[in-house]
């Protein structure tokens, strides 16, 4: 049995220092650091997130209460925005079951960020800075691009991804000699775009530089608001380097009524796919109908954000312990 960590002495001396910077660019900006809980009622409902559950026995709660260990800490951070903290942000360990590989393990950093009377572009701009505050001269190519989702399609697959076909993106992944994986749907278009998405288009993004892929279509607005336009477009963003994922953001929806109809969609979604209902959290909902001030909010990958800074070709090798030496 091997106990030692996988990440060697001196890279976890450089993740100190990164944790560090982190802390000092939002205090010379003025914004405050947060602790919410890790342990909540309510789950994600997204249909492609899953939560780990555990359960608490003790006072207050003696007939048990189940719990989850929290995927993001977007919707008690956005509580304590509805409650006048004003812009905030947040270094905390997060949870998702079935991910483990170069990128991804159960357990991992995120930094997460919200700020008050910025919209998404104006966000993206802050997160250019501080990435390139981070990782400096690493970055070949200092000027981040921004691709709309629609461009990088056409640039990298040839296809409109709002209006093409569930044919013509099947047409598309074949040419690109992907496998079609089983139970591909007839009408709903957004597995084609995911696919396409990672073995096509991700790879290509970011390369000596950062790269913002914004405006997506409105069936993936997740937290972000939508613009009424033809297609409907969702206000989020994706940032890549180096072909990788390294943040995702919102210009952040404040409808309760909306959003208690996603979460609902997400529960139709969840039970059609054969996956565990999950309990909505109540008390973001209220909190969004007593009024969420106007922002917009990102989760960055602290680990990944580690793996650029070092060139490190596995999350594994940026962190002291990943769940097989945990």
């Amino acid at each position: 049995m091997t106990w030692s960590p996988t990440a060697s002495i001196d890279t976890l001396r450089l993740r100190a220092r990164v944790l560090e910077r982190l802390r000092a660019f939002f205090a010379e900006r003025g914004v405050l650091e947060v602790e919410t809980p890790i342990l909540s009622r309510a789950a994600t409902t997204e249909p492609h997130l899953a939560s780990l559950a555990t359960r608490y026995t003790g006072p207050e709660f003696a007939a048990g209460l189940n719990c989850y260990l929290h995927t993001s800490p977007e919707f008690p951070m956005k509580r304590l925005l509805a409650a006048g903290t004003g812009s905030i942000y947040q270094i905390c360990k997060v949870f998702r079951d079935n991910e483990a590989g170069r990128l991804h393990n159960p357990e991992f950093t995120m930094l997460e960020w919200y700020r008050l009377g910025f919209d998404h572009h104006r966000l993206m701009e802050e997160v250019a800075e501080l990435v390139a505050d981070i990782l400096g001269k690493r970055l070949a190519r200092a000027q981040p691009e921004k691709l709309t989702y629609r461009e990088a399609f056409r640039r990298h697959c040839g296809l409109d991804p709002h209006t093409a076909s569930v044919n013509g993106f099947a047409e598309c992944v074949r040419q690109h000699g992907i496998s079609i994986p089983n139970g591909m749907p007839d009408h709903d278009l957004d597995p084609w775009r995911y696919l396409l998405l990672t073995h096509v288009v991700e790879p290509q993004l970011g390369r000596g530089g950062m790269t913002f892929l914004h405006e997506y279509p409105a069936s993936q607005a997740a937290g972000a608001r939508i613009r009424g336009e033809n297609p409907p477009l969702a206000e989020r963003f994706e940032l890549y380097i180096e072909g990788i994922e390294i943040a995702n953001g919102f210009h952040e929806l404040g409808d309760a009524d909306e959003q208690r109809e996603r979460f609902d969609h997400d529960l139709v979604h969840r039970r059609a796919s054969g996956l565990p209902s999950v309990q909505v959290d109540e008390y973001f909902l209220q909190s969004l109908k007593d009024g969420l001030p106007e922002c917009s909010g990102v989760a960055l990958g602290v680990d990944r954000l580690v793996m650029l800074a070092t060139g490190a070709r596995s999350i594994a090798d940026v962190i002291a312990f990943p769940i097989k030496r945990a």
